[in-house]
């Protein structure tokens, strides 16, 4: 595992189809689980609103990217790319995840 990945949580302490929130480095992460065995990381500061608040969204699915819908102005956020569908200036980064021995792994490269 590269040294830049850093531990956030185990994966049975994120229920699937939610979000978890990290502080990674200093940064404000929201680390999803879709279904049983698929992870995404995104910044979790919603940036309309400047509040810590994605890994608080629901969770779901516009065509075929899954999303997360901000908690505050229900923008969509893609949680592999990190782009805002409604206000694509108002994208967040996105974060390489691994899961490896049952916990989960963030990079903010």
């Amino acid at each position: 595992m590269s040294p830049s990945f850093s531990p956030v949580c185990t994966v049975d302490q994120i229920l699937p189809n939610t979000g978890v929130a990290a502080l990674v480095k200093g940064r404000h992460v929201a680390v999803f689980r879709i279904g049983d065995d698929r992870f995404h990381a995104i910044d979790n500061v919603d940036p309309r609103s400047g509040a810590s608040v994605l890994a608080r969204g629901l969770v779901g699915n516009l065509g075929e990217r899954v999303v997360v819908a901000s908690p505050l102005y229900k923008n969509h956020f893609d949680l592999s790319t990190g782009e805002c569908l409604e206000a694509p200036e108002q994208s967040v980064r996105a974060h390489a995840v691994q899961v490896q021995d049952g916990r989960v792994y963030v990079a903010l490269d």
